[in-house]
């Protein structure tokens, strides 16, 4: 039986191109956005979520086989938070029942280089604690504070649902119910959330500066795209938890060759 997907900002950048590859590898999908989509929601809102939820099942007929969360937004403000923590959560709770059915069950998320940048850490302890009226006050203090402060709203949000990914992963929702779950985490992706900052060259070279990809420089939506498939797969039966840098070479520019120097010599 044919696979079923669900994308969610199926209408552009990396979700579009994730779509497009599932359908040209045979696959069933079910796109969510705000429009362009077979299910029209705002996933800024928990009366939006819900409505996905529901319309994605309905349309599904109760079958879903995959879902892959790529929806997100880069503003300075506290609706980055909402869409791209949150919503997707939100998104993945509400169909996991569903999703727990599937012979074969997978699950990923987008997440970003920005998730190792510097970030609020009050606000991703609001959002990991399920607080969002909390998290988008602090959201709404850190916009308040001009754009370059406000900004902290995107990291933030990416290194929160990064650290969800791997605390969820190995619960008996997701492990134990044979659903590996996963993140992927682009360097810079050249799409309509980038194209204005990369139209001249200092844009280019402050991106180039906060995160350097010495292999191949800035990619094409299809890369993440096919990296998401593969997590999505029948073939992925033990990768798990995981935020997966697929950057270029940028995490290795910035962290170096040791990130395990924390847990000591024996």
């Amino acid at each position: 039986m044919t696979r079923t997907f669900v994308v969610t900002g199926s209408a552009s950048g990396i979700g579009a191109a994730t779509a497009d590859l599932l359908r040209d590898r045979g696959f069933r999908v079910i796109g969510v956005d705000l429009r362009d989509a077979d299910v029209m929601a705002d996933l800024s809102t928990p009366d939006g979520r819900e409505s996905a939820v529901a319309q994605v099942i309905e349309l599904a007929d109760g079958r879903i086989d995959a879902v892959i969360a790529a929806a997100g937004i880069s503003a300075p403000k506290p609706l980055t938070v909402a869409v791209n923590y949150f919503g997707v959560v939100a998104l993945l709770d509400g169909l996991r029942p569903t999703l727990a059915a599937s012979p074969s069950p997978r699950a990923a998320v987008v997440s970003s280089m920005a998730s190792l940048q510097p970030n609020s850490a009050e606000l991703v302890e609001a959002a990991l604690a399920g607080d969002e009226k909390r998290a988008l006050q602090i959201g709404q203090a850190l916009a308040d504070a001009g754009p370059q402060t406000g900004y902290l709203n995107y990291p933030s949000s990416k290194r929160a649902l990064s650290r969800w990914v791997r605390r969820e992963a190995i619960t008996a929702d997701w492990a134990g119910a044979g659903i590996p779950l996963n993140a992927v985490a682009p360097g810079t992706v050249l799409s309509p959330m980038t194209r204005e900052l990369l139209a001249t060259p200092e844009g280019r070279a402050m991106v180039d500066a906060n995160v350097p990809m010495p292999l191949n420089g800035h990619s094409e939506s299809i890369v993440i795209a096919r990296l998401l498939a593969w997590l999505t797969s029948e073939e992925n039966t033990h990768v798990t938890g995981q935020t997966i840098y697929i950057d270029g070479g940028a995490d290795a520019s910035l962290r170096g060759d040791d990130i395990w120097s924390h847990v000591g010599a024996a």
